[in-house]
Formats: structure tokens, C-alpha cells, sequence
């Protein structure tokens, strides 16, 4: 799925665009326990509720797609009577009024949701008439291409508020807080089936995941049967190995400056692009070469990176690089430049010594104080 199309079904979670059927709940505590159970139409909700689930709901499917929302497929076998994604086209397809696969799909998620504590498990089915576009964009509100069934879900954990003194205006005195229990944000949720190319895809999900570092791998396993990707931290770990590997003793800060200069120029190509980019062996490959690593390094490219990433492995420009700045540390200095302005650095060997040469251009400040250049000086003097 892309930003539109998460952007598309997020606005579907307001009062005036809601479709929502129906809402499902199951409250667990600590100990696994299936304390209370929510399920009633959606619309029949108060008001005031309406919107704290709308909230709920819309976290769903926030984050940065390829760290916290990601595009997961199912593998085939999950398709099969019994397999994860057959199991979830019948909870869907019930409309979530069968209560032995409501009660089956609360059991799999207590199961395999490893969580110290309470959590609330929500689960919606909407119906969306998915407008037409035009050529060029433009919605046709009275035009509809077809409706997208789905269900979405999430697991929200459920803490005591905390300890304070709350003001009775009935007795007009301060008095210690009562404690309860509130449902926070939600720590993971799916979307099923995904919402590709403004169509139901059944072959896929759309996964989130509040922490980008800690996807759940075993979580996902046992719910979806689908495989994950490198986390966007691994992802960058990943990446930055090829590089220190790849180059071994050559690698300098000239053939790593280009290769983020190069990344950068595909950054500017895509940017009116809507989905982000991604790089596979092959790109990767191309960007190493086009930016002075020596053949005899490339020989071993394609299996160091099979070793590494895996020869599927595709990686997200935005989880490898920060395009915002380039930076460069020791262990006592830290220097950040504009990353289109990489050419005023360079490395040269003064007195026998490596040294980072950085060209000073207009106004230079030193902890906020505007300091003058010496060589300026200098040539007013003459």
C-alpha cells in the first residue's frame, strides 16, 4: 500500500465518512484471561465513544511505511482450508457475527501475543463503496469502481491512570484521584485484506507495528503466517556492513560521500513518486559501482550480499539514509552538512596527517556567536 491509499481508508474512521458495521472487542488480563467482550454496530455507539475509537483506530495505520506500517504477502499455503489467511477471509466474510471464529480469533491473538499486563483486543468490519477517479485524480463521489470489505485490528494495552489529586466540584475540595483503567494507543494491528491500487488485495496485509525496532516476528508468525522484513534498523545495519565489507581497506570518506550523493540524486527523481523508494541487489549494486568502488570489489558483491541481506532482500532508501544531512564523527567531533553541499568537504594530508578540510562559505557561527573569517580579513587588509 502507499501514503494515498492508507490516507484514503484513515478517513474513513470520522463521523461523516463512517461505514463501519460492526465492532468486536475482548478484554484480557494479565494472566491470559478473557475478562469482558465487546460487539455491537458501530454506529449505535455514543458519541462521545464513537470518537475515542475513531483515535484508536486511525494509530492503526500511522507510522512510516517500511518502519512502522509494512506490506505483508501471504505465502500460499496460508490460502488453504485451515491456513491463516483462509481463516481470516471467513472472519471477514462473516462480518464478525460468528461468534466461534470471534472467540477462535481472540483465542490465537491471547496465544500468541507475548505481553506483560492487560490488553483490549478491537477488531471492526467496514464496507467502503470506493469512488471512481478520474484521469487525472479527480474523485467522482457518485461513481464507484467497487466496495472493499475488510477488518481491522489491533491489540491496545490497558494501564491503571496514574496517582494525583483531582479537583470535586461537587464538594469543592481536592481529593485523591480514583485510579482506573485506560485503553492506550495500540502496540500492533492488520489491516485485511490490504487496500492495493485502491482494490481489495486477499493475497496481502497491511501490518503495524508501534515500536519499528520490535516487530513481533513470532506474533506475526502465528496470526498471519507471513513473513517479515528487516526491521528499519536492521535494514540500516545491513546496509552500512555492505558497504564497510564491500570496500574493506578502501573504504574512504570520498566513495561513501558519493554513494550517499547518488542516493540523494534518486531521492530528488522520486520524490513526486507516492510509493517510497526502495532499492533491490541489482540498484544497490549500480550505486556502488557508479561511485568508485574498484572492480575487484564488485567480483564478490552479489554474494556478500546474499549473505547479508538475502538475495530477495529489498531495502528502503528512507531506513538506510538520512537524506537531510550527511554527517561525519570522530570520537571528539561531530560535523553535519547539508547533504546537496557534500562537495565542501574533503581529506587531504597536511604535516603527514589525515586531516577533514571544510570549506567556510558566508556567514560562520560559532555557538550562535557570527564569527569573522580570517582569510577575509586578510584580503580587505591587502
Amino acid at each position: 500500500m502507499i501514503r494515498q491509499e492508507i490516507g484514503e481508508i484513515k478517513k474513513l474512521f470520522t463521523p461523516k465518512n463512517c461505514s463501519i458495521t460492526r465492532i468486536c472487542g475482548c478484554y484480557v488480563d494479565g494472566e491470559k484471561n478473557k475478562k469482558t467482550e465487546l460487539k455491537q454496530a458501530f454506529l449505535a455507539l455514543p458519541e462521545e465513544e464513537m470518537y475515542k475509537y475513531f483515535e484508536i483506530l486511525r494509530k492503526t495505520l500511522s507510522g512510516t511505511l517500511g518502519k512502522n506500517l509494512l506490506t505483508l504477502e501471504f505465502p500460499l499455503a496460508t490460502e488453504a482450508e485451515g491456513g491463516t489467511q483462509e481463516f481470516l477471509l471467513r472472519l471477514r466474510d462473516s462480518r464478525l457475527k460468528d461468534e466461534v471464529l470471534l472467540d477462535t480469533f481472540y483465542d490465537k491473538i491471547i496465544e500468541a501475543y507475548e505481553y506483560v499486563g492487560n490488553y483490549l483486543i478491537l477488531v471492526i468490519h467496514d464496507v467502503y463503496d470506493v469512488p471512481g477517479k478520474t484521469t487525472d485524480g479527480i474523485g467522482m463521489e457518485d461513481a464507484s469502481d467497487e466496495v472493499y470489505e475488510y477488518i481491522l485490528a489491533c491489540v491496545c494495552p490497558v494501564n491503571l491512570s496514574k496517582p494525583g489529586l483531582s479537583y470535586n466540584a461537587a464538594e469543592n475540595t481536592f481529593q485523591n484521584r480514583i485510579r482506573d483503567w485506560v485503553v492506550d494507543m495500540p502496540e500492533t494491528g492488520f489491516l485485511f485484506p490490504a487496500f492495493n491500487d485502491r482494490s481489495a488485495d486477499i493475497h496481502s496485509a497491511l501490518y503495524y507495528s508501534k515500536d519499528s525496532e520490535d516487530l513481533k516476528e513470532g506474533f506475526v508468525e502465528q496470526l498471519l503466517g507471513c513473513p517479515l522484513p528487516l526491521s528499519a534498523g536492521g535494514q540500516k545495519e545491513t546496509f552500512h556492513t555492505l558497504i564497510e565489507e564491500t570496500l574493506g581497506e578502501t573504504c574512504d570518506i570520498e566513495v561513501v560521500k558519493n554513494i550517499h550523493e547518488k542516493i540523494n540524486e534518486m531521492v530528488q527523481e522520486h520524490k513526486e513518486d507516492p510509493e517510497p523508494l526502495i532499492l533491490n541487489k541489482n540498484e544497490v549494486k549500480s550505486i556502488f559501482a557508479s561511485s568508485g568502488v574498484d572492480n575487484d570489489k564488485m567480483a564478490s558483491f552479489d554474494q556478500r550480499y546474499d549473505e547479508t541481506a538475502g538475495n530477495d532482500t529489498a531495502l528502503y532508501v528512507s531506513n538506510v539514509v538520512n537524506t537531510r544531512t550527511f554527517e561525519v564523527k570522530t570520537p571528539d567531533v561531530v560535523i553535519k552538512v547539508n547533504p546537496e553541499r557534500t562537495d565542501l568537504i574533503e581529506t587531504r594530508t597536511i604535516n603527514g596527517r589525515e586531516c577533514l578540510v571544510i570549506e567556510l562559505g558566508g556567514n560562520v557561527e560559532v555557538n550562535g556567536i557570527t564569527v569573522r573569517s580570517t582569510l577575509r580579513d586578510n584580503e580587505v587588509n591587502e
